[in-house]
């Protein structure tokens, strides 16, 4: 970064110099213009160039040259004719290239009065301009022709080009070298400063990198470091997240090992047991109690069964693999349709259970399926809670922009110390509540809240012990309209 400032510093310099060097030699050559605009117009009024037949007069020039000579030796003067052609001049060695002037700058310079910076072809150089003061000759209103003066001769300009140069050169050294070093130093220390504030950006990185991960920048301004500062941190909080989120995915995942270890281990030692009872007492067992093991294995195998399905299930929930089938259809058939499939478990058990339709339309837009999904997995925890005699009740309640359902029972209820919890996979409810059937999975309620997630929506849950338990959850209107038949 120096060396890359130095060499800018070094082009910056030199375009200050050459720009310099430029300015103040159209400075002086303005400046002698303007001092020098009344050299013409005193020529024509001492001397008249022409005489009364308009011819150049000889004797008037010769005069002319030896006043300004006399004066000023560095002037040229020329005799144009009105169209510009040299009829005459005074000039060094009498050494002169062109035969006509441009008459354009003359008349320009002549309208303004002489104010203006401008310049016109000089007759020793070709292609070459230079200052110039010029008077107009009339005689009985006619213009006979011009008084045309090079303020800077040749050879002047060349004594004056060397002093200049010379000039320039001590001067522009000068004044480049002060600047360079003044500059250079300067832009050491705001590189310095910038750096420091990078050096802090690099030893904190290096920090995070080394475990740190706590390390964050300090940021006290708000320019493009300060920036960086913050995009950083805000990536490091992330990462620390995304650690603590592994962390917390990989108890739960151990967790998970512990629990299906168990809980599969429960129903195979059930099945490995009576079938090896039954094997051992092979023709020693009465049929009665022979019904009796084989019903036992049954239900210990439907037991795994459900365990499997529900944690494959979880799974590909969790995962996202499964992708909900947005449609529109009416929930209050889909309570009803369920009521009446539960009615007969309900009745077995000593359970009412019934519908409460208070929507005048029941059109909803999600997954048919796994909405009835949610329902049946709340209702089976209902029916496991509920002691005889009890009720469990699904409404459905409409709101402004929504439909809330509703699972509301007559159980036990919760502890409010584990409601945040009930919805974790294998959560089960703590011996403080005698409940009559522990025997699910615990992946009921888990897969419920997974599955109003991708329907981006959540699960509520009220409960008060000794009163019951509500669970509620809410889906948008259709706005599609449905064809009835």
């Amino acid at each position: 970064m120096s060396a890359i400032l130095l060499l800018l510093l070094v082009f910056l310099g030199l375009a200050y110099v050459v720009i310099t060097a430029y300015s103040a030699n159209l400075y002086f050559q303005e400046t002698n213009q303007r001092l020098s605009k009344e050299i013409a117009p005193h020529i024509v009024t001492e001397v008249s160039p022409f005489l009364q037949d308009g011819n150049v007069s000889e004797d008037n020039v010769h005069e002319i040259m030896v006043r300004m000579m006399t004066i000023n030796p560095s002037l040229e003067i020329y005799i144009l004719s009105s169209e510009g052609k040299i009829l005459d001049y005074v000039a060094p060695y009498k050494k002169i290239k062109l035969n006509f002037v441009s008459t354009k700058p003359i008349k320009e310079y002549l309208e303004n009065e002489g104010n203006i910076f401008i310049s016109g072809d000089d007759p020793r150089n070709p292609g070459k301009t230079k200052v110039f003061s010029a008077a107009e000759v009339n005689q009985d209103g006619k213009t006979l022709g011009y008084v045309y003066v090079i303020l800077a001769s040749e050879e002047y300009e060349s004594v004056a080009n060397m002093l200049y140069n010379n000039y320039m050169l001590k001067v522009g050294s000068q004044a480049f070298l002060f600047t360079l070093v003044a500059t250079f130093i300067l832009g050491l220390i705001f590189l310095w400063f910038i750096t420091r504030n990078l050096n802090n950006i690099i030893q904190t990185v290096k920090r995070f990198k080394q475990g740190d991960l706590q390390a964050r920048i300090p940021v006290k301004s708000k320019d493009e470091l300060a920036q960086l500062s913050i995009t950083f941190n805000d990536m490091a909080a992330t990462i620390l997240k995304q650690i603590e989120d592994l962390k917390t995915m990989g108890n739960l995942r151990r967790e998970l090992v512990a629990n299906v270890s168990h809980d599969l281990r429960t129903p195979i030692s059930v099945i490995h047991g009576y079938i090896e009872t039954l094997i051992i007492k092979e023709g020693n067992i009465t049929e009665e109690n022979r019904k009796k093991y084989l019903d036992i294995v049954l239900e210990s195998t439907d037991k795994l069964k459900n365990l499997v399905t529900e944690l494959f299930e979880l799974s590909k929930l969790e995962a996202r693999q499964i992708k909900p089938n947005i449609e529109p259809f009416f929930i209050a058939e889909m309570v009803q349709d369920i009521v009446q499939k539960y009615q007969l478990l309900a009745e077995e058990k000593k359970i009412k259970i019934k519908s409460e339709i208070l929507a005048d339309n029941s059109l909803v837009y999600a997954d048919i399926a796994l909405i009835e999904r949610v329902l049946q997995n709340l209702i089976d925890n209902a029916l496991k809670f509920t002691p005889e005699e009890g009720e469990i009740v699904i409404a459905v309640h409409q709101t402004e922009t929504n439909l809330e359902v509703r699972v509301k029972d007559t159980g036990p209820g919760i502890p409010e110390n584990q409601i945040p919890f009930i919805f974790d996979r294998y959560h089960k409810v703590s011996d403080e509540v005698v409940t009559p059937n522990k025997n699910g999975t615990g992946l009921g309620l888990a897969i419920v809240k997974k599955i109003l997630e991708i329907h981006n929506t959540t699960i509520h849950l009220s409960s008060k012990l000794n009163e019951g338990t509500s669970f509620s959850f809410s889906l948008p209107k259709s706005p599609v309209p449905v064809e009835t038949v």
